[in-house]
């Protein structure tokens, strides 16, 4: 199962990429949880103790020059284009809690990724996590699809928005649904996220009335409190973790078929 998260920065997609990853695992799947935002907070919300430590597969220029043979911001310079990747996510993750994790670092141009070396590592890992790997994926992404190709697209299972009760969540994720659909995702849901009421959720269903909606997780102080404080925030909210088993056996049943024919 491949699983792609997007959406405003601020919304919640680190949380769900945390909470879907706990899930997966506390369900006896093997999880590779992929960190593909500039921001990096994935390791800390899933209570990594030193997630300074970890540096993003865009940043190790010795590993990039070795595999795609150009170091990278060499001007004019021929690179592999299909590098040896098969090897990093064992070399370069960290495990916690049944989780392995690896922080992408930053790409710098969306859809096709970027002439560059490190982009070229990086579109080459992604192709390899979504296409290769027999693993649960959960890919966490800034706000847009800059990780992703229209080779890749193919491999995932389920392209999740998250949205939270705003007029400017709504409308990126209405940009977000376009460049998916331009590069042939078909698979497209929406989650809702800091709900605080009846009204919450139904100002994101009257704003995307045409999107499949998988849940919607409730506002909870525990979370922000949690996040303050440098403790696990998965660990923080019973409220949260119930929504989000919810989303999970959605997301099971919506892919099970398929998968059994």
């Amino acid at each position: 199962m491949k699983i792609a998260i997007t959406g405003k920065g601020g919304v919640g997609k680190t949380l769900l990429s945390a909470f879907l990853s706990h899930t997966f695992a506390k369900s006896g799947f093997s999880v590779i949880a992929i960190d593909a935002d500039p921001d990096a907070n994935l390791a800390a919300t899933l209570g990594y103790p030193h997630p300074e430590s970890i540096v993003p597969i865009s940043e190790l220029e010795d590993l990039i020059e070795e595999r795609v043979g150009v170091r990278p911001g060499t001007p004019g310079a021929i690179f592999k284009l299909n590098p040896k990747v098969d090897d990093l996510p064992e070399d370069y993750s960290v495990k916690i809690d049944g989780i392995r994790l690896m922080a992408m670092g930053r790409i710098k141009r969306g859809g096709t990724g970027c002439y560059c070396p490190e982009g070229a590592l990086l579109q080459a890992l992604v192709s390899h996590l979504l296409v290769q790997r027999n693993e649960a994926v959960i890919l966490d992404m800034e706000a847009g699809i800059e990780h992703l190709s229209r080779g890749t697209t193919k491999a995932v299972d389920k392209f999740i928005i998250v949205v939270e009760p705003g007029r400017r969540s709504i409308e990126t994720a209405e940009t977000i649904v376009k460049l998916a659909k331009d590069l042939g995702v078909e698979s497209i849901s929406v989650v809702g996220n800091k709900i605080r009421s009846e009204e919450d959720k139904k100002f994101i269903q009257s704003s995307l009335p045409d999107a499949d909606f998988l849940g919607f997780i409730p506002y909870d102080p525990a979370i922000t409190e949690a996040d303050l404080a440098s403790r696990p925030v998965v660990e923080s909210s019973m409220k949260a973790a119930k929504e989000v088993k919810k989303i999970y056996d959605k997301l099971i049943s919506s892919i099970k078929e398929p998968n059994t024919k």
